[in-house]
């Protein structure tokens, strides 16, 4: 949700493959633990006025790492786009690698639903309109390097040591079509958000539109953005702040909590 919203042909051989492709090499794991089970709450917006507000559940159950997420637009801007989301997404707790993704986009006049599941170096994607009387879409992408959905490319990197001026590289599909993601750590500093203050990690975000014939493309909507991340042992997704098309957009930790055992079970 932070924000985002944030999707061709086979990769031809070697000798063809564009100098952008050759610099996307395959991300190892970092040594940084998994992140505990939690539950947080987010708001969104743009300048001062907030729009939305979701809610995140991760689940870390051995063996998987589990988001379930939901968010509304509210307010004055529900009434002019109404607007409800539900975020499903599963990755390999070992690999960070990811499995699916299931995601249900409501709109006042259609539902839009996505499903996305990985396979090395593929994703498949089939999608459903309910306004449109054409059969649901199937694509699929590959990427010999590796593909990620928005959850577990924040997995992979929140796991790395995150050095001031390191450089993460990813093929992202968050959705509809596949961008090359640059992170790069600019610093450290200290971030206050309702849920509190945090050391903080800031990232440099930038985005490239993988094109059809896996040129890059400027993406028409998105500039660049800046994440901060809790520079501690959970590694918190704090704030998104994004240069777009209509402005700055946001998207900021209201609250979280870390559910006992008990709860989990139940």
């Amino acid at each position: 949700m932070v924000i985002g919203a944030l999707l061709l042909a086979p990769l031809a051989t070697s000798s063809s493959v564009p100098d952008w492709q050759k610099a996307v090499t395959p991300l190892p794991r970092g040594d940084f633990p998994n992140p505990r089970s939690l539950v947080a709450t987010y708001e969104f917006g743009w300048s001062s006025l907030t729009a939305a507000t979701g809610e995140v559940r991760f689940a870390n159950s051995g063996n998987k790492l589990q988001i379930a997420a939901t968010g509304q637009t509210i307010g004055i801007v529900r009434g002019l786009w109404r607007f409800d989301t539900h975020h499903l997404a599963i990755a390999d707790a070992s690999t960070l690698q990811p499995i699916s993704m299931h995601q249900v986009d409501e709109f006042r006049s259609k539902t839009l639903t996505t499903d996305l599941t990985f396979h090395p170096g593929r994703v498949d994607r089939f999608r459903t309109d309910t306004s449109s009387s054409k059969p649901p879409s199937k694509k699929a992408f590959t990427f010999a390097s590796g593909i990620y959905d928005l959850h577990s490319a924040l997995l992979m990197v929140r796991s790395q040591p995150m050095k001031a001026g390191d450089v993460y590289r990813l093929i992202v599909y968050p959705a509809t079509n596949s961008y090359l993601a640059t992170l790069t750590v600019s610093g450290r500093s200290t971030l206050t958000t309702p849920a509190g203050t945090y050391p903080a990690i800031k990232l440099d975000l930038h985005l490239k539109k993988v094109g059809k014939h896996n040129e890059l493309e400027p993406h028409k909507k998105f500039r660049r953005a800046t994440v901060w991340v809790s520079d501690d042992s959970d590694r918190l997704l704090l704030r998104v702040e994004a240069s777009v098309f209509v402005g700055t957009i946001f998207a900021e930790l209201q609250s979280v909590r870390f559910p006992t055992q008990k709860e989990q079970v139940n």
